[in-house]
């Protein structure tokens, strides 16, 4: 794989394409919870990346609001897999979306050059106006609107699917 994309590289390219974006910096933050307690007022919608793989070795990232309920034993009747979705290893992880466990980010797509990753956003969570994920790093938080998210996948070559992922609450 080539060299993977810097939180920089990210931000020339949102940049590039008219897309605004408004960057924290911040200790490492590995877990929802630890982003709950370092946060303070970031605004928008706050998420978790699931970096799953299907029977058949095909490859999602489902993006779902931090609070979110999934049945991963039912997710694939929603995204089209094969069978059960299992989550994908942190190597592979990092051969094909360019980053490391805690740092999964829809911004991995610009890694992806060979589009083997479908994007799934949950419905729920793109009825925010804006939505915060790490820049590739778990260091920083991006924030952005959720129209613009879906401008920068398909301008990577990815055509996000926006399901209701989510359970019911």
């Amino acid at each position: 794989m080539n060299q993977p994309a810097t939180p920089e590289d990210l931000f020339a390219r949102l940049d590039a394409l008219g897309v605004a974006h408004e960057t924290i910096e911040h200790p490492p933050l590995f877990t929802v919870e630890d982003s709950q307690n370092l946060r303070g007022e970031i605004p928008g919608g706050h998420t978790k990346n699931l970096f799953v793989k299907d029977k058949k070795g095909r490859l999602f990232l489902l993006v779902l609001g931090e609070d979110a309920v999934i049945d991963l034993k039912r997710a694939h009747e929603k995204i089209g897999a094969q069978g059960r979705v299992s989550f994908g290893s942190a190597e592979l992880l990092e051969e094909v979306w360019g980053v490391k466990p805690g740092a999964v980010t829809p911004f991995g797509a610009i890694n992806d050059r060979d589009g083997q990753v479908t994007v799934v956003l949950d419905a729920a969570l793109m009825a925010h106006e804006r939505l915060n994920f790490h820049p590739l790093v778990n260091t920083r938080t991006t924030g952005l609107a959720s129209g613009d998210l879906v401008k920068f996948l398909r301008a990577t070559g990815h055509e996000p699917m926006i399901v209701a992922l989510a359970e019911a609450g």
